[in-house]
């Protein structure tokens, strides 16, 4: 039967052969799990990558911790200096590993941290130190990150007692933001209890904010509201809560598309509408609003972004659900702006394949919209994106949608296609990614080329109906 220590017996071997025989924090590491290894001991739950202090051979993480928890409730109080020295040191033992986390929360890192936010919010507003609550804020994003379970009631207080009384505060609100997130992540009751603490009360406001960084941590914000990725529930309420936050923001995150200039906020509020658009009216409310001219207009201006034209068109792509916004989005000159951004991205894969993936939406059962595209000249680039990227599956099966649904009802262009090659590649496809048969078959077929089709499954009739 394998044998196990504690950490704490771990940590105390470390700091005698750190203290009584001189060693270097690695050197006593080294020699401890040797040590232990000879006795056949099971090191497998000992964190192993602790920063040791060479002085005194305890780990920084519980000393920092310690200390910390003096300040608190032992009156041996640290100068601001020193606090925020020690909450540094904390928020970066924590962004190390989960297991770094867990034993933060062990030695009550939560509680304290808690405590610490908690005095400055009982003082009058104008005495309360904002930067340690900033400090104590981003120790807690770190200590909650892909360990949402510590996060409770009181947190959850503290942080709308924060929205409420601080709206000015760019920091200070900007690190809540942050902060929350980190809780929704892996946690589905989590994000219920916000969603039920009327956290859009509290954030709406904050939707037209000038400050790019604000709402960019919003829209952070509100994408990880929506997630279904906690296995421990059965029935999560990702739609529902995207419908509730769309009714209440979504009008207004698509007028601030044209109030901002940075890239990396424009692109983060174009997934933020992307993955709110969750129902009819929302894609025709977004069109309503102007949001096609908007997203075309940031195409032309940032051809050669990466990020703002992948999420431009998955936005497109969601909008494209609803047949009569998808006839618009071509109407008003999707088709060449998407050839464009595909012609002069088609080296990257991500661009390429989510480019591909809205042709595909787009033309879906709508002729007219296929001969728009098919004129701007994209069966070309659709071809060349093949083959500048054989070994990628997810262009491959996009490229093969996009085929087919262009040629579906515009036999026309299969002629056009064959001739680049399309023939060769789809069959190459198919035997390189067996798992997309089904796409690439249909497309072959629908290009009017030889495809072996296998009948999955005969029926025989006990009794045979005669004519």
């Amino acid at each position: 039967m394998a044998k196990f220590i504690s950490q704490e017996t771990f940590d105390d071997v470390v700091r005698e052969n750190i203290i009584e025989f001189s060693m270097s924090p690695n050197e006593a590491r080294e020699e401890t799990i040797k040590q232990f290894e000879a006795q056949d001991i099971n090191l497998a739950n000992i964190i192993k990558d602790l920063t040791i202090n060479d002085e005194t051979g305890v780990p920084i993480l519980n000393e920092c911790i310690h200390k910390l928890k003096s300040h608190i409730d032992d009156g041996i109080k640290l100068n601001e200096n020193d606090l925020i020295e020690n909450l540094k040191i904390l928020e970066s033992e924590c962004k190390k590993s989960i297991p770094h986390r867990v034993m933060a929360a062990k030695h009550g890192a939560h509680e304290i941290l808690l405590k610490i936010i908690e005095n400055e919010l009982n003082l009058p507003e104008s005495s309360r130190n904002i930067d340690l609550m900033v400090y104590c804020l981003n120790a807690k994003t770190a200590l909650t990150n892909k360990y949402p379970d510590i996060f409770d009631d009181k947190s959850l207080k503290i942080v709308i007692k924060i929205l409420d009384t601080h709206k000015n505060e760019i920091n200070l609100i900007s690190a809540t933001l942050q902060y929350l997130p980190k809780a929704c992540v892996l946690h589905e009751i989590n994000r219920q209890n916000i969603m039920n603490a009327n956290i859009m009360n509290y954030t709406k406001p904050l939707v037209k904010n000038p400050n790019g960084k604000v709402v960019k941590d919003l829209c952070t914000l509100y994408r990880s509201l929506i997630l279904d990725d906690d296995i421990r529930v059965e029935f999560g309420k990702a739609h529902e809560h995207a419908r509730q936050i769309a009714s209440e923001v979504l009008i207004d995150l698509t007028k601030i598309l044209s109030e901002h200039d940075d890239v990396n906020v424009l692109s983060d509020l174009i997934l933020t509408i992307a993955s709110l658009v969750v129902r009819q009216e929302f894609c025709i409310a977004v069109e309503e609003e102007g949001g096609l001219e908007q997203v075309f207009n940031l195409m032309n201006k940032f051809p050669n972004e990466v990020k703002l034209n992948r999420e431009a068109l998955k936005l497109l792509r969601a909008l494209g659900g609803h047949d009569q916004v998808k006839n618009k989005i071509v109407q008003k000159g999707a088709p060449p702006i998407i050839y464009n951004i595909l012609d002069s991205n088609k080296e990257n894969e991500s661009v390429t394949a989510n480019a591909l993936a809205c042709v595909s939406t787009l033309t879906l059962r709508v002729k007219e919209n296929s001969a728009a595209f098919f004129e701007t000249g994209i069966a070309e680039v659709i071809i060349e994106s093949m083959k500048i990227h054989p070994k990628s599956k997810i262009v491959q099966r996009n490229a093969a949608w996009a085929i087919r649904n262009m040629v579906s009802r515009s036999r026309e262009q299969c002629e056009h296609f064959l001739s680049f090659g399309a023939e060769e590649l789809l069959n190459a496809a198919l035997q390189e990614f067996p798992a997309i048969l089904h796409d690439v078959k249909s497309a072959l077929r629908d290009l009017g080329c030889k495809v072996d089709l296998k009948e999955e499954w005969t029926g025989k009739a006990e009794i045979k109906i005669a004519n």
